[in-house]
């Protein structure tokens, strides 16, 4: 996404280079760029390690150091930091703002004695099966489950738990591949689907294995932590059904305090049961009739621009808590109930975001109106994913979102009215995809 007022700008390089900071890959929208904007400011050096810098234009426009290597190579990945710790200043540690590489740089970084979380507990949160079976085994309340490795498994899951049913690939992020069935032939289908996939979004190998869950009733939460400390409890917006793409968020949510104390202590009691409590995480419920209900726990800090809108409502920053930690510098963190203080802009202790999702399929011809959502009331970051030239497609996930914006207020509602209004300022003009000629591709 395009940096921002409202972003740290973090483009020039200390005057004196500090020791390294190692980011193995990064988020390729939200608050990836900050990582590096956020590591500078503490007078280190970031350096992103990747396998294809393409994929992170802001490295380039920031003038970020970047190394080229396999990331999916652990001997790689400690060769290299290994490298960066003996020259120079040195290494102050290890990270990663994408969920897919999260647990590798936390054994990176314990190889090295560095600050790390438990990789092993990394791991297996992300393993969404392993995920549900440990949370269970904890006592923490989460769907009915099931896993499958083919398509009949699923289905027979599915008249067991009774659908409707919620299908996801056991690893993933962003609501690729989750999908609402609501009959066996939806099942059955959409379990092919996921199970022919040979690779995810970044071109990494797969397991040919499938989550089936009961699907929750009841308005859907995110709880942000970090550490053993609730930070704030977030209100989500989805898209329509059968898909769960995010469409926006409240923070803090309006909600009544003792739904915000029942949904942090469940988020607590995940991270317990996981063997996590260390650094960021983002963790997602529903509110049902019973109480809360968890969704996923993600051992790493939110996406989607949450970070961001922390920031402008509370005065937190998780982004720098989270370099500050693995750098073992203290953090600081508030929390919902604290003190106020000022946010980017506007400020007033609530802020939404509002995200532009795809209405269809083409190639981009034209944006505007960033410049008029950025000077908006009340918005501190205004961000396009999408530039002209490139085809937009539907993919039911985070990917079919092509703008953002945060902004604040004095409460939930006008916070939610301002970002609304502004985001619907950004234009995304699409030139329909050609037809096949006849005779050509007609399948």
């Amino acid at each position: 996404m395009s940096a921002t007022r409202g972003h740290r700008e973090g483009h020039r390089e200390p005057a004196t280079p500090g020791p390294w900071f190692a980011f193995l890959e990064s988020n390729t929208t939200g608050t990836g760029r900050e990582f590096c904007a956020a590591a500078r400011a503490r007078g280190l050096r970031p350096v992103l390690l990747t396998r294809d810098p393409d994929r992170y234009p802001y490295a380039a426009e920031d003038g970020i150091d970047t190394q080229v290597l396999d990331s999916a190579d652990p001997v790689a990945v400690l060769d290299r930091c290994a490298e960066l710790s003996a020259g120079g200043a040195g290494l102050a540690g290890i990270a990663s703002s994408s969920e897919y590489f999260v647990a590798a740089a936390a054994r990176v970084a314990a190889k090295l004695g560095l600050p790390a979380a438990d990789g092993d507990a990394l791991t297996r949160c992300r393993d969404k099966e392993r995920q549900r079976e440990a949370l269970a085994a904890g006592g923490v309340p989460v769907p009915a489950f099931s896993a499958a490795s083919t398509t009949e498994e699923a289905v027979r899951a599915a008249e067991e738990i009774g659908h409707p049913v919620v299908l996801k690939p056991v690893s993933g992020s962003g609501s690729i591949g989750v999908r609402l069935c609501r009959d066996a032939a939806e099942t059955r289908a959409w379990a092919a689907r996921l199970l022919d996939r040979g690779t995810d979004e970044r071109g990494n190998p797969v397991s040919a294995r499938l989550l089936v869950e009961a699907a929750v009733q009841g308005p859907e939460f995110s709880v942000e932590t970090f550490d053993d400390t609730v930070v704030t409890v977030v209100a989500k917006h989805t898209g329509h059904e059968p898909y769960f793409v995010e469409t926006g968020h409240d923070i803090p949510a309006p909600i009544p305090a003792a739904d915000t104390e029942a949904l942090g202590a469940v988020a607590l009691r995940a991270l317990s049961a996981l063997g996590l409590g260390w650094g960021a995480a983002h963790t997602e419920l529903r509110l049902t009739d019973s109480g809360p209900v968890i969704i996923e726990v993600n051992p790493r800090l939110a996406g989607g621009m949450i970070p961001v809108a922390v920031r402008a409502a509370l005065g937190t920053d998780l982004v720098d808590a989270v370099v500050a930690r693995a750098a073992g510098a203290e953090p600081g963190i508030r929390k919902d109930g604290d003190p106020a203080v000022s946010g980017d802009k506007g400020g007033g202790g609530h802020a939404a975001i509002r995200f532009l999702p795809a209405a269809r399929e083409g190639l981009v011809t034209a944006v505007g109106g960033r410049d008029e959502a950025e000077a908006a009331p009340g918005v501190v970051a205004a961000t396009v994913a999408t530039a002209p030239g490139r085809t937009v497609g539907i993919t039911h996930s985070f990917q079919d979102r092509l703008a953002c914006v945060v902004a604040t207020g004095a409460d939930a509602a006008q916070a939610a009215q301002r970002a609304a209004a502004a985001v619907r300022l950004i234009r995304i003009e699409l030139e329909e995809p050609a037809a096949p000629e006849e005779g050509v591709g007609g399948r």
